[in-house]
Parts: C-alpha cells; sequence; structure tokens
C-alpha cells in the first residue's frame, strides 16, 4: 500500500483490473482497493466479446484468456423448455462460434471467475484486498480517499466499484433507466454433464425455467434463474429444470437483482464512473462488462496524457460525451434483449424467438462512432471515418492494423515523412501501397 499516486481505482472486478492494466503499460502510479477480501468466487459475466479481446490483445493476454476459455463451438445459444429436452431453436453467437473478417480476434466463452485472475496478473502494481473506500475529498490537485486502512491522495479517481457503487453514491450522481427488473439467483452445482454437454455444445442454455450455463472446460454448471417467492430445495428445483434424473451437488447459491441504468454523469471533477458504477444492463446478450472494458480503454491513454503532461485537463472531458451515448444504446438492445426472451418463454412469438436477430449486435461491439453518436445498428461496416474503431487489415509484415495500436497514436502513411509532433507520443507505420494522405489513429484504436 502507498499513501500517493496517480489514480486511485476503486473496485476489483474485470473493469477495475482491466483499467489498472492498461494504466501499468503506461507507466502511471496506481493502487487499486477492493472491499472484498479475493476475487469474485461466482462465474457472473460470461462473454468476452471482439472488441474485448483486441483490448486484451494489446494487453498481451488475449492468448491466455483464449486458452482458458471453452472451444469456439461453445459459442452457441440452445433453446429449450428443459435443459435436457429437444432444441426449440438455437443461434451462433456472432464473432465467438467462429473468427469474422472484421478483426484478428474472436470471442469467447468464459467465467469472470477463470478471467479476473488473469487480468490481476497482467499487472504487478498495488491491490488492496478487504479495504473499503469510505468517503472522498476533492483537493486543487487532487483527491482524498478515505480508505478503511487509511488515507490515500490521488491525483484522479476511477470508481468501478459496481451496481451499488458507493463512489457514485457520494457524488451524489442520480442514474437514468428502469433501474430494478428483476430478483435472480445463481445456483453454481455439480453435475456430470461433460459427455451430453460435449455432443450439444453451447455457452448458453436458455429454458422455460432459466438459463443453464456450463462454468469451465472441465466441469462446473451454473442455474441462473428468477428468484422464487419460497425458493424450498435447491437441489430438488435443478434436478427438475435439468428433467432428467442425474446426481446434483449445490455448491454455492446468490441473489440479486437484475437492473438496468446508466448514471447521469460519468465525472465528477477529478472522478470517473466506469463499469457498472456508470452503467448497468441486464445480462442477456453479454453487454454488460464488455461495455464497460471499452470505455475504461477510452479513459485510461487520457488520464496518462494529462499526467504525462502531453494532453491538456480538458481531454478527460471527451470520456462523458464519448461514452455516455453508447451507455445508453447498449441499454437499449440488452432491455430489448430481455423483452424478447421474456416473449420467447411465454410463447408469445409465432415464428422461433431464437433467430440471429438477438446476437445480431457486432454494429454495437465494433461500429460505434464517437462523432455523430447514432446508432450504429447491428451491422458493422468498416470505415475510416473520424470517431470511428480503426479497421482491421493486413499490413506487409503479416500484422493486423490493430497490433500497430499502442501507448502511442499511429501516423498511418505510405509516405515517409517527418512532421513536428511536441512531447506527444507517435509513431508513424508505413504502408506499402500508392495511396496518399495519412491517417491519425488514437492509443484506443479510433481514428482521430
Amino acid at each position: 500500500m502507498t499513501d500517493e499516486v496517480d489514480v486511485l481505482i476503486a473496485g476489483g472486478g474485470p473493469v477495475g483490473l482491466t483499467a489498472r492494466a492498461l494504466l501499468a503499460r503506461w507507466g502511471v502510479r496506481t493502487l487499486l482497493v477492493e472491499k472484498h477480501r479475493e476475487l469474485s468466487p461466482f462465474p457472473r459475466s460470461r462473454l468476452v466479446n471482439v472488441r474485448s479481446m483486441e483490448i486484451f490483445r494489446q494487453l498481451g493476454i488475449a492468448a491466455t484468456v483464449r486458452d482458458r476459455a471453452f472451444p469456439p463451438e461453445f459459442g452457441r445459444v440452445r433453446f429449450r423448455d428443459r435443459l435436457f429436452d429437444p432444441d426449440l431453436g438455437s443461434a451462433a453467437m456472432i464473432g465467438v462460434h467462429a473468427p469474422i473478417p472484421d478483426s484478428p480476434e474472436y470471442g469467447v466463452v468464459t467465467s469472470q471467475d477463470r478471467l479476473e485472475p488473469t487480468l490481476l496478473a497482467a499487472a504487478d502494481t498495488p491491490v488492496g484486498f478487504g479495504v473499503e473506500l469510505v468517503a472522498l475529498s476533492e483537493e486543487d490537485d487532487g483527491v482524498v480517499a478515505h480508505l478503511s486502512t487509511g488515507e490515500v491522495r490521488a491525483r484522479y479517481v476511477i470508481a468501478a466499484d459496481g451496481a451499488n457503487s458507493t463512489v457514485r453514491q457520494l457524488l451524489g450522481i442520480d442514474i437514468d433507466g428502469p433501474g430494478a427488473m428483476a430478483r435472480m439467483t445463481t445456483v453454481v452445482f455439480d453435475a456430470d454433464l461433460r459427455q451430453w454437454a460435449a455432443e450439444q455444445p453451447a455457452g448458453v442454455y436458455f429454458t422455460a425455467t432459466g438459463m443453464f450455463a456450463p462454468i469451465y472446460p472441465e466441469g462446473g454448471w451454473a442455474w441462473f434463474v428468477p428468484t422464487p417467492a419460497e425458493p424450498g430445495d435447491w437441489k430438488s428445483l435443478v434436478t427438475d429444470a435439468i428433467g432428467v434424473d442425474v446426481a446434483v451437488k449445490v455448491l454455492r447459491v446468490q441473489q440479486f437483482v437484475s437492473t438496468g441504468f446508466v448514471a447521469s454523469h460519468l465525472r465528477r471533477g477529478r472522478v470517473f464512473l466506469a463499469g457498472d458504477a456508470a452503467h448497468t444492463v441486464p445480462g442477456l446478450g453479454g453487454l454488460g462488462m464488455n461495455t464497460g472494458l471499452a470505455a475504461v480503454h477510452n479513459l485510461c491513454w487520457k488520464l496518462a496524457g494529462v499526467l504525462h503532461g502531453w494532453a491538456e485537463p480538458s481531454l478527460l472531458d471527451t470520456y462523458e460525451s464519448e461514452r455516455k451515448p453508447v451507455a445508453h444504446l447498449t441499454l437499449r438492445q440488452a432491455v430489448a434483449n430481455a423483452h424478447q426472451l421474456r416473449r420467447a418463454q411465454q410463447r408469445q412469438d409465432g415464428e422461433l424467438p431464437w433467430s440471429e436477430r438477438y446476437f445480431a449486435q457486432m454494429g454495437l461491439v465494433l461500429g460505434v462512432d464517437y462523432v455523430t453518436t447514432e446508432d450504429p445498428g447491428a451491422e458493422y461496416t468498416p470505415t475510416t471515418e473520424p470517431g470511428h474503431r480503426m479497421p482491421h487489415l493486413p499490413l506487409a509484415d503479416g500484422r493486423s492494423t490493430l497490433d500497430a495500436v499502442g501507448e502511442w497514436f499511429t501516423l498511418f502513411t505510405p509516405t515517409p515523412t517527418v512532421f513536428h509532433h511536441g512531447e506527444w507520443p507517435v509513431r508513424v507505420e508505413l504502408l506499402a501501397d500508392q495511396r496518399q494522405g495519412a491517417l491519425l489513429v488514437r492509443p484506443d484504436g479510433y481514428v482521430s
């Protein structure tokens, strides 16, 4: 522990851990504090989409995440009455079930408790588990954070401390959106279903009695179900929902509230909200965690620029102006997913409800536009217009254009050039073709 840092990160989930790893690459001094005494033992978020894997590629951990995840054939969903019943329908998760031409990476199905140790190991900066942030006071040149273990002074604070964020409440920031949508329960259990799952692979099995998900390639299951008024015996409930007489051992039960909101502000002074503290969506379609990862990828290079002196503090204002519209778009998509699932479970659609429509969200994953902030739609169309993610294109040496992006600005040009760039970090990437002009790309991979 230290009593003075550049950035204090509150919250040790995927978003906070990713922010820590990104800032470490920039040489920014950080301290991450997490009120729980260890990483979460629950599977929680289970889909790492293409864009998040591109971020992990930049951090050098994409291969590790992929090696610990399910194979691509599990990037599919199946829809049934009970787990062992025949399919009512099935759909591939686009960008997960198989590679796509728009990225050198593809998404993976994994579990949050399998992902977080990899993120924790991605940096060696200080982490305090069992340390709670209880109060904040801002000064002219920083923030004094009052922790359960003492005080820490930081130039800036990233609050990634969850949907019930203590920091958001301390700052008095309101939320917009539907709020609490459903009371849910996660039942983690063991049952010998490995051979059956290998023959009928899926990352998620939607049933009339809840959602089943294999947790790890080597075994383990989770059942996500609306919390019954009188739960009774969870072992019997799980066995009945499976649909066959199979030995079930319940390991853990966790109840939670599914919520949907966007904070009215993502920044107050020197404090920035991130992850579920900034925006929370229903966990259908794998949008929540991934949106938070993209947001801190947007934020961290800007913090590094201001802290290292090559960017004006006003650059930090663009975090909210660029990411808040994306959060609202994501919330609308996630709520639509939840309504579609509910209609399907109640058989309110005449056609099979489990079409590609549910997972046709590559436009939202890869196509967000920081200039117009318009809805990109379901499909992704590559473009080099300012405000869009730099498209994946092969370079002469076999790398992707995305591999030329890192802790610097990248100037793509076919013409060797010398230009004055002051103290800000920039690299020139020569293109072996006859096109003219140049393209400047930000450290987060967006065309500047």
